[in-house]
């Protein structure tokens, strides 16, 4: 070997240890979100809208830097698939804790919510639902489940209190697609239009993969009732008020959120006009930041926010808050801060009660004209 090269080598060799040194001491620690919704099936539309919401989050905060106990902080978005199917819920349940995410942004339906929380429960991983509304999901006595939106207790009271107060019914006849979404919001409708005075007709089941509810219809058709409720998404709300409208049938159809998305048009036709249905949240134009928001939305995904996006936006800043609070990235002592969250964001003020409701609730009310939602009223629960 010359003399120049036994010279260069020790300087080189020191040259890479130090770079290696000042890389490993620059390097962000990385830390994963979870985050469940569809994907695939019928509600992936809504599904993709969800996971959007808490990416767009994601991506901000990583712009504008996270530092956890002196240590820089880089989010990464560990998004699965649910397909709105319970068993697949749990299955990616299980997958995100052997992940190792420090905490979790759904699932977007209650049916899907509610199983899964037993696992992160048991993993003692936060669970905080940007849409989920069955009150099963919180009433279960786990610390890990959170929502970001009030409930079905809240939700099918205010339908049902809009269809006597507004509507003048006396008569009703409720379908429900089966779901723990559907069937909790038809139930708890159910439940106050009878101390309301509606007689209650029926109360049939579908399913939440059905296309032809003519069957039903015609049944219900011959009850000549004032109103119907639907308890489901609007996949299936959509074609089901559409069919309602070709058998001739007049009455109102009332939903909630899972009906009430703002793309309801174009499954419904002009039977759209005939609908009225809630959203357990704001309306996103008088939301603090609503208009904020979905300009930023926009400009990132190219596409309107459907419905989820801004619950699943703030639900990543409120486990991020949590996280600053605890000065950890472990998802235990993150769990220990999320009680005291008392966080300003898209939505407004967020704050949980013992169960990891919101202390309190909005529901918005809308109707359609000329394929146009529009609002009605936000009521305070």
């Amino acid at each position: 070997m010359s003399t120049l090269h036994r010279r260069t080598l020790p300087l080189s060799i020191a040259s890479c240890l130090l770079v290696l040194s000042t890389s490993g001491a620059l390097a962000d620690e990385i830390v994963k979100l979870g985050e469940a919704a569809p994907l695939t099936g019928p509600n992936a539309h809504l599904g993709k809208d969800t996971e959007n919401g808490a990416r767009l989050a994601v991506e901000e905060i990583n712009k504008k830097g996270l530092l956890i106990a002196g240590q820089k902080i880089t989010l990464e978005l560990d998004a699965q698939d649910d397909a709105s199917d319970p068993r697949q819920a749990t299955q990616i349940a299980q997958k995100l804790v052997d992940d190792k995410v420090a905490a979790v942004v759904g699932h977007m339906n209650s049916g899907t919510s509610i199983p899964a929380s037993k696992i992160y429960s048991d993993a003692g991983i936060v669970q905080v639902s940007p849409s989920a509304t069955n009150p099963m999901y919180t009433l279960q006595g786990f610390k890990t489940t959170y929502r970001v939106v009030a409930t079905d207790a809240q939700q099918g009271p205010a339908l049902a209190n809009y269809a006597s107060k507004n509507l003048k019914a006396k008569t009703v006849a409720i379908v429900d697609d089966a779901t723990a979404y559907g069937q909790g919001l038809a139930n708890e409708f159910e439940k106050q239009a009878k101390a309301n005075g509606i007689s209650v007709l029926s109360h049939d089941a579908t399913n939440d993969k059905a296309v032809d509810f003519r069957a039903i219809l015609t049944k219900i058709k011959g009850e000549h009732q004032d109103i119907i409720m639907y308890g489901g998404m609007d996949a299936t709300g959509g074609p089901f008020a559409k069919q309602a409208k070709q058998l001739a049938m007049t009455p109102k159809v009332l939903g909630g959120d899972g009906l009430c998305a703002v793309d309801l048009a174009q499954l419904a036709g002009d039977a759209v006009d005939n609908v009225v249905c809630s959203i357990a949240g704001m309306p996103l134009e008088t939301m603090p930041d609503g208009p904020g928001f979905e300009k930023r939305y926009e400009a990132r995904f190219a596409q309107p926010v459907l419905l989820n996006a801004p619950f699943a936006y703030d639900a990543v800043y409120i486990v991020v808050d949590a996280m600053k609070r605890a000065n950890s990235t472990d998802s235990a002592k993150i769990l220990a801060a999320m009680p005291a969250t008392d966080h300003q964001g898209v939505l407004g003020k967020t704050a949980f009660d013992a169960k990891g409701d919101l202390k309190q609730g909005m529901i918005s009310l809308y109707d359609y004209a000329g394929g146009k939602q529009k609002l009605l009223d936000v009521v305070k629960m």
